[in-house]
């Protein structure tokens, strides 16, 4: 064995340790578009789930969900009678999925073998955002008019909570310890609530937060990553005391995403960007980059198995304004709604 100069060992192994987050900080992604699925069924869209285990990608589209494979993009299957959907919630274990159904305020029972629908739930009125909490093992749909949320057991189907929210909710999401966080876009505010007793337990003002809409969590760090699309700001809020640990500028945000094996968090903003917010610790943050995507990818998936995002979205031409309508969305253009699949 050859002697070595211990001093010279001693910095070098203090610099190693000292390297990772300093490396980690400036490191850029190395994302980018990887591939385009088209989707040959017509109408709006919203969110979009990732099943990584099982290689699907559940997408809303129009009055459909549309389910691809996630490595060719092909069709695999369809959940029909969905009038309006916003969002899908997976349960795996009992091979069911819940979908949101805006224009006629229910939520959808979906058997995950058949894709047939089993139940149609009446809600509130029109029920936007939904998950699936796995520790209460409810699911959670949230209603933009009605401004509450309805609680189903997955076990019965059966709705057993309707809980006033105060405001028009967004995205919810869950600390898997008994707490469910959900955005409440007209009041900028993170509501909290005790998913035992289904009772609101805080209302947490996000300063400089507007119209928070995209909402994402680390539950290692107890860390809520929350999308505002009013004044295109990220909020890292301490999902146990309310305190605000970081702000950064994004895009205009309708999704946000969290990949807890490489601590990034995405904010799909529908410029036609994904911002990327890197976390060091709990208490420390960074920007990274923005990856160029394509105009109107606001809502985002993410494949927790190989780190790929998904990005529903479809070329689209200008409105003309009106009277009633002085900014009106851009017009799809019919047959072009597409997924973008974002990796390495």
């Amino acid at each position: 064995m050859k002697l070595v100069n211990t001093s010279i060992c001693l910095l070098m192994f203090g610099a190693a340790l000292v390297m990772p987050a300093a490396v980690l900080a400036q490191q850029k992604t190395g994302f980018k578009v990887l591939a385009s699925y088209p989707v040959k069924s017509s109408g709006g869209w919203d969110y979009i789930t990732v099943d990584g285990a099982a290689k699907l990608v559940y997408t809303s589209h129009g009055s459909q969900v549309n389910i691809l494979a996630t490595t060719t993009g092909d069709s695999v299957g369809v959940f029909t009678d969905t009038k309006g959907v916003h969002g899908i919630a997976l349960v795996k274990d009992l091979n069911k999925a819940y979908t949101s159904n805006g224009r006629a305020n229910t939520v959808g029972v979906f058997d995950l073998k058949t894709n047939q629908l089993i139940k149609a739930i009446p809600v509130g009125t029109n029920p936007d955002a939904i998950f699936y909490d796995d520790h209460s093992k409810k699911v959670y749909a949230f209603n933009g008019r009605s401004k509450d949320a309805t609680v189903i057991d997955v076990a019965t189907d059966a709705v057993v909570a309707t809980i006033p929210l105060g405001g028009k909710p967004e995205t919810g999401v869950s600390d898997g310890k008994g707490k469910v966080f959900v955005n409440i876009e007209d009041t900028n505010e993170e509501v909290v609530i005790d998913a035992k007793t289904y009772k609101v337990i805080n209302r947490w003002k996000l300063v400089d937060g507007d119209e928070p809409s995209g909402l994402a969590i680390d539950r290692k760090t107890n860390r809520l990553f929350i999308g505002c699309g009013g004044n295109k700001t990220m909020i890292v809020l301490n999902a146990i005391t309310g305190t605000i640990v970081g702000k950064f500028p994004i895009g205009d945000c309708d999704g946000v995403a969290f990949d807890p094996t490489l601590k990034q968090a995405y904010s799909s903003n529908g410029e036609g960007t994904i911002s990327v917010i890197r976390e060091l610790s709990a208490d420390k943050f960074v920007f990274v980059e923005n990856i160029v995507t394509e105009p109107g990818a606001r809502t985002i998936g993410l494949d927790e198995t190989t780190h790929k995002l998904y990005l529903p979205t479809a070329k689209s031409i200008p409105a003309e304004p009106t009277a009633d309508n002085p900014h009106p969305r851009p017009k799809q253009i019919p047959g072009t709604f597409h997924i973008i699949v974002v990796g390495k």
